[in-house]
C-alpha cells in the first residue's frame, strides 16, 4: 500500500494516467536482492527468527509475480491510450524493399519465390536475394556442392519469370545463425520461411529452428505453407490479433497484403477488434488504398478456436501472430504454427511475424532461449494470480 500510495501522490503531481501510475508501482513494488540481504543478516545475528525469514521469501515471492503482472498489464495500456515511442517509424521505401529466401527444400522452394515475386514491390531496386547455409562439419564440402547446384536450378526457374534474383552460400555453425546474419548483410526487410518441419527433443529443449531465427532477427517473418496454386482462390482472410497495429512492423505487412490483393485481382477480409479495424482503416486512407477491403470484428482472441467461422472455401489465409515479449504477443499465439498445420492441412497459410524495433528485445548474444514447455509453466502460474485469467 505504501508503494502505490507513492505512485498515487506521484500521478496527481506530474498528471500520470493511471496507467502510467500503474507501471510505476509495478516496476517500484517487487522485493528481492536487498531485501533477501537485510533479513539473512538479521537471521544470522539472530534477531530474527525462521518464521520471519520463511515470510520473507514469500514477500519475495509474491511482490515479484504482482509486480510482473501489472507492469506488463499497464504497459499495454499505455500503447492503446497512444502513449508509444512515436520516434521509430516502420517505412520500408518502395525502391529499397529488400526480401530474403533462405534455401531449404527445393520442393518448397519455387512456390516461395512465386509467392515473392507477387508481394514484392515492382519499383525495388533489389533483387530477391536466396541464400543456402550449410553446417560447418565434415560433410560442409560435399553440402556446399549441393547447395549451389540448387541454387543453379532456382536461377533457371526464376528467369523463366523473369525474376531477378540474388544467390549466395554461406558456411555457419548452425542454420538460424546463418540466416540472421545473411539478413543483416543485406539489411532484408522480409524473411521467407516455408512451414516449420517437426520437431525432434534436441529443438524441443533448445529452443526450435524457426523461434531461433525469430529470436535472433529483427526483420519481417513470413512462413509459408502453399498446398494450392494461387489462382485458385478468390479472397484473402487476414486474421489480426488485438494491438497488431502498434507493431512496428504493422505498415509493412498490411501492404503486401494488399499488393497481393491486387496482383490476384480479390478482396481482402479483415478479422480483427475493433480498435484494430480503426487504426487500419486510417492507414488505408493513407496509402490510398484501391483493392476491397472488409472487415469482421473478433473479440475472443485468448481462444483462437473460434476463428474457425471465419473460414471460407478458396480463401488464402494469413495469421498474424508476435515474437514473445512484444506489445501484441498473447499466451494464445503460443506454438500457433503446429496448431494451423492441424486445422488447415490442404491450404495456403501464412504466418506473419512483425518486424520489431533493433536492441529493444533479448540480447543477441543469448543463443541458447528457454524451452517453450518452461515459459508455459511460467505463464500459468502467473496466471493463477491474474483475476482476468
Amino acid at each position: 500500500m505504501g508503494k502505490w500510495g507513492a505512485a498515487w501522490m506521484t500521478q496527481l503531481v506530474f498528471k500520470y494516467s493511471s496507467g502510467q501510475r500503474n507501471v510505476i508501482f509495478g516496476l517500484s513494488s517487487s522485493h528481492a536482492a536487498a531485501t533477501l540481504a537485510v533479513i539473512m543478516v538479521g537471521y544470522k545475528n539472530e534477531i530474527i527468527d525462521e518464521n520471519v525469514l520463511n515470510g520473507t521469501i514469500l514477500l519475495i515471492l509474491v511482490t515479484c509475480i504482482v509486480a510482473t503482472i501489472v507492469t506488463e498489464g499497464a504497459s499495454k495500456k499505455i500503447v492503446m491510450d497512444g502513449d508509444q515511442d512515436e520516434s521509430h517509424i516502420n517505412i520500408v521505401k518502395e525502391h529499397d524493399e529488400h526480401i530474403l529466401i533462405p534455401l531449404a527444400n527445393m520442393e518448397n522452394m519455387k512456390p516461395l519465390l512465386d509467392f515473392a515475386t507477387l508481394m514484392r514491390s515492382k519499383k525495388s531496386h533489389y533483387p530477391i536475394s536466396i541464400v543456402s547455409v550449410v553446417k560447418d562439419n565434415e560433410q560442409a564440402e560435399k553440402n556446399m556442392a549441393i547447395a549451389r547446384k540448387n541454387l543453379d536450378n532456382i536461377v533457371k526457374y526464376a528467369s523463366g519469370s523473369e525474376t531477378e534474383v540474388s544467390i549466395a552460400t554461406t558456411i555457419d555453425y548452425n542454420i538460424p545463425s546463418g540466416i540472421s546474419r545473411s539478413a543483416k548483410e543485406v539489411m532484408a526487410d522480409c524473411i521467407l520461411l516455408g512451414w516449420p518441419s517437426a520437431s525432434n527433443f534436441v529443438d524441443k529443449i533448445v529452443g526450435e529452428k524457426s523461434e531461433s531465427i525469430l529470436n535472433r532477427t529483427s526483420a519481417n517473418v513470413m512462413m509459408c505453407q502453399f498446398k494450392k496454386p494461387f489462382i485458385t482462390h478468390n479472397k484473402i482472410i487476414v486474421f489480426v490479433p488485438p494491438l497488431a497495429q502498434s507493431e512496428f512492423g504493422f505498415e509493412y505487412w498490411v501492404e503486401k497484403v494488399l499488393k497481393l490483393g491486387q496482383e490476384l485481382t480479390i478482396s481482402v477480409t479483415f478479422v480483427c477488434d475493433k480498435r484494430t479495424e480503426e487504426a487500419t482503416k486510417i492507414f488505408l486512407e493513407e496509402i490510398k488504398n484501391s483493392v476491397p477491403v472488409n472487415f469482421k470484428i473478433y473479440d475472443d482472441w485468448d481462444h483462437m478456436q473460434g476463428l474457425k467461422s471465419f473460414r471460407e472455401d478458396n480463401a488464402f489465409l494469413f495469421y498474424v501472430s508476435s515474437r514473445y515479449g512484444e506489445v501484441s504477443y498473447r499466451d494464445s499465439l503460443d506454438g500457433l504454427a503446429k496448431k494451423l498445420e492441424r486445422i488447415h492441412q490442404n491450404e495456403n497459410v501464412v504466418l506473419v511475424f512483425p518486424s520489431r524495433v533493433d536492441n529493444q528485445h533479448i540480447d543477441e548474444y543469448e543463443d541458447v532461449q528457454a524451452a517453450p514447455i518452461f515459459r508455459k509453466i511460467s505463464k500459468e502460474i502467473g496466471n493463477m494470480f491474474n483475476k482476468d485469467k
